[in-house]
């Protein structure tokens, strides 16, 4: 679940991000929005580190997805809970295909329920700033400090983890803030795209190059 970080970025509807080279000749990052206010914020700061990106929708026919090229996909974070009747579900073919996966918030919990592993509510709803320990500094974390601020804004939590994933990092409500496996499939409970994450830009930058 998301609310507004009040960091002044206008984020307004979905476009496709930039123009120019067709996406088959570049690498190329799609972003599958699960109602994420921050969809387009993502794609800009995937545009910063120099990546062509596009936004789709995250039931869009998997032939226009693949019509893209992509290299990887990101999963945006969204209002809905997984358990929510009619909730939002990612294309299962994203995680069969063997690319690079990153799930943000609500894409992480999807990616957790939808690969067997277990979502709850907390009860202790997480928004606003938290301390970030990192355990594992290789990938996606290889430029960050070993504590760092990140954003949450989330109602639901990881409880047990989809075989073959570890944890990456932890807060002190959350013995898994980030996690990933060894097939490229990585999650993050907080919001790496906006500025309230110290270093939320060099993590995308690690992900997409």
């Amino acid at each position: 679940m998301e609310a507004a970080t009040g960091s002044g970025e206008e984020i307004p509807g979905h476009v496709s991000t930039e123009a120019g080279t067709p996406a088959a000749h570049r690498d190329t990052i799609v972003v599958l929005d699960f109602g994420s206010q921050y969809s387009r914020l993502i794609a800009r700061r995937v545009r910063e580190a120099s990546v062509y990106c596009e936004i789709l929708p995250h039931n869009a026919p998997w032939e226009r997805i693949t019509s893209l090229h992509p290299k990887g996909f990101i999963l945006s974070g969204g209002p809905a809970s997984v358990y929510d009747e009619g909730a939002p579900r990612c294309p299962d073919e994203v995680f069969a295909c063997g690319l690079p996966v990153l799930g943000i918030c609500y894409g992480m919990q999807l990616m957790a329920h939808q690969l067997g592993g277990k979502v709850a509510p907390t009860s202790l709803r997480e928004y606003g700033p938290a301390d970030l320990d990192i355990l594992d500094q290789n990938g996606i974390f290889e430029a960050v400090s070993d504590r760092t601020r990140v954003w949450m804004s989330h109602g639901d939590r990881i409880d047990a983890l989809p075989e073959g994933f570890r944890p990456l990092a932890e807060t002190a409500n959350s013995f898994c803030a980030a996690f990933s496996n060894d097939r490229g499939a990585i999650g993050l409970q907080f919001h790496p795209e906006v500025v309230h994450t110290s270093e939320g830009s060099s993590m995308l930058a690690s992900f997409v190059h």
